[in-house]
């Protein structure tokens, strides 16, 4: 199945969520080619493909959360510092060993 995704007039923040999800299935041209080998009968094999572009579309047009920045308290602070004095005092520890 071939679509020109140019004519369905998306939004550009949809177009490149389209265009991220679709990946190697989309052409240079901005064509979106879905293969559909999955039923023995052609009707059933097209209709699959109609169905996996439906869903392709749904998913571009979901807006993805947002992130929340995580909030890291004083003692969380103090805490990871430490662990890191630990760890560079057990790595510098390491290396060659003098016989002297």
């Amino acid at each position: 199945m071939r679509l020109d995704i140019y004519a369905l007039r998306l939004t550009p923040p949809v177009f490149a969520r389209l265009r991220e999800l679709a990946g190697s299935r989309m052409t240079a041209r901005g064509e979106l080619l879905l293969t559909a080998r999955r039923f023995r009968t052609q009707e059933a094999n097209r209709s699959d493909a109609r169905e996996r572009l439906e869903e392709l579309l749904k998913e571009a047009h979901n807006l993805p959360e947002k992130r929340a920045k995580s909030r890291l308290n004083r003692v969380g602070k103090e805490q990871r510092i430490k662990g890191k004095k630990l760890r560079g005092t057990v790595k510098a520890g390491r290396g060659k060993v003098s016989f002297d």
